[in-house]
């Protein structure tokens, strides 16, 4: 690379990830046809509209990579339509209110404090000015539990035009079909946002929403899917949902989409459509659970009771004294990445929370098993338990380091 200050941070990246282990439940590793698809000449192309109905010349092979990314994502999640343009989770999500929605129109969604996302309905975004937030809980935040009950009836007073499912702190699997049966009873649509969880599904290692009467799920490509930084939003069998959808993607929401991304999104589908990525979603569960078991073996306090997925969500302070922040920077400090995460009914603030969010995608994409995860959570542990102590930080440091050397990213998944 002809530009050095780029190469060197590029390098210095690639020796971070290399030699540390990546906890933080939406981060993963692509496959080395992934990387080569993102960095490929379509990178170069204009292609504003759809297959069969492009604004400019030259895209018969534009075109063919956008069908193929549709025909592979609609097989991977059984779905009849896909959008695949959208640039990441969040404009996917909005894209797909404006489509069905009014301004002023209800939403209902997971509070942001139980596990929710901002983009459903946080007053800290602009779409919340647009349109009207409703919220709902956890019932017991010991095990996870969301109150059904207590959402029917806020949904029959308030009749949203949208239940979403779906949530970015969260650890145990949602009971789809009660959100469905509310949906119908208020005349609501069933969305899902599975952003962190669609390799989960993909993989058959949790439901698949549209088994239960949803009418879409949102996505991102990344995270457990395990591919681009990039959205998607799948439609079921609606036709006319999917047209909406469509239009307001683009031209409502966007310009040109980016083909580069989209081919390595279908590079992605047609990875996640093999045995092995069976094989990788039920182990990413397997090993959450044995880390969470770690810290409930500590005593360490996690949002849920465990984990059903690829997430862990720990109330350090509550547990240790130890604030979020302290435990995201010491452990950084040893090679171990993870994030501050707000709790549940928190009662300290968002940039230095009770909690820590982490989760094993992407240790599982270095080939970790249970035996791994379970010495990487005992280290995270030691170290929240002796924050302080230079000489066991860094022993852990030359232990993480000795694990990321045997088990390198691989360039290949299939």
């Amino acid at each position: 690379m002809r530009d050095k200050p780029i190469e060197k941070l590029i390098k210095s990246e690639e020796k971070r990830q290399a030699e540390g282990l990546e906890l933080i439940p939406s981060e993963n590793y692509v496959s080395e046809d992934v990387l080569k698809a993102n960095g490929s000449v379509f990178t170069n192309k204009y292609s504003e509209g759809y297959p069969g109905r492009r604004y400019y010349g030259g895209q018969e092979f534009t075109d063919g990579v956008e069908r193929l990314a549709i025909e592979r994502a609609c097989k991977l999640f059984n779905c009849k339509y896909a959008n695949v343009q959208p640039h990441a989770g969040a404009p996917a999500n909005v894209a797909t209110y404006f489509a069905l929605m009014e301004p002023g129109d209800t939403i209902m969604g997971m509070d942001l404090s139980h596990g929710g996302h901002l983009t459903h309905g946080h007053p800290v975004t602009y779409i919340s000015k647009i349109f009207r937030f409703i919220r709902y809980k956890m019932k017991n935040i010991e095990t996870g539990e969301i109150d059904y009950e207590e959402m029917l009836e806020v949904a029959m007073r308030e009749k949203p035009k949208i239940i979403m499912a779906g949530y970015s702190a969260y650890t145990r699997e949602l009971d789809y079909a009660k959100f469905s049966e509310i949906a119908k009873k208020v005349g609501a649509l069933a969305i899902m946002d599975a952003a962190h969880i669609a390799g989960l599904i993909a993989g058959g290692a949790h439901k698949n929403p549209f088994d239960y009467g949803f009418d879409l799920i949102l996505t991102t490509t990344h995270k457990t899917l395990r591919g681009p930084r990039g959205g998607m939003i799948l439609t079921r069998d609606n036709e006319e949902i999917a047209k909406k959808i469509d239009k307001m993607v683009f031209p409502g929401f966007q310009g040109g989409p980016l083909m580069n991304t989209i081919a390595a999104k279908a590079v992605c589908f047609g990875e996640a459509l093999t045995p092995a990525f069976k094989k990788y979603a039920t182990q990413i569960i397997k090993n959450a659970r044995v880390m969470a078991k770690v810290f409930l073996d500590n005593k360490i306090r996690l949002i849920g009771g465990g984990t059903d997925n690829h997430c862990v969500l720990a109330d350090v302070y509550g547990s240790l004294g130890v604030t979020g922040k302290e435990a995201q920077t010491v452990l950084d400090e040893v090679g171990i990445t993870l994030n501050m995460n707000m709790i549940a009914d928190d009662p300290r603030k968002p940039l230095d929370p009770s909690g820590i969010r982490f989760g094993t995608p992407a240790i599982t994409t270095r080939g970790f098993k249970e035996k791994e995860c379970k010495r990487v959570a005992e280290l995270m542990v030691k170290v929240l338990k002796n924050k302080d102590n230079k000489k066991i930080k860094e022993s852990v440091h030359k232990e993480i380091k000795a694990l990321a050397k045997k088990f390198p990213i691989p360039k290949k998944f299939v």
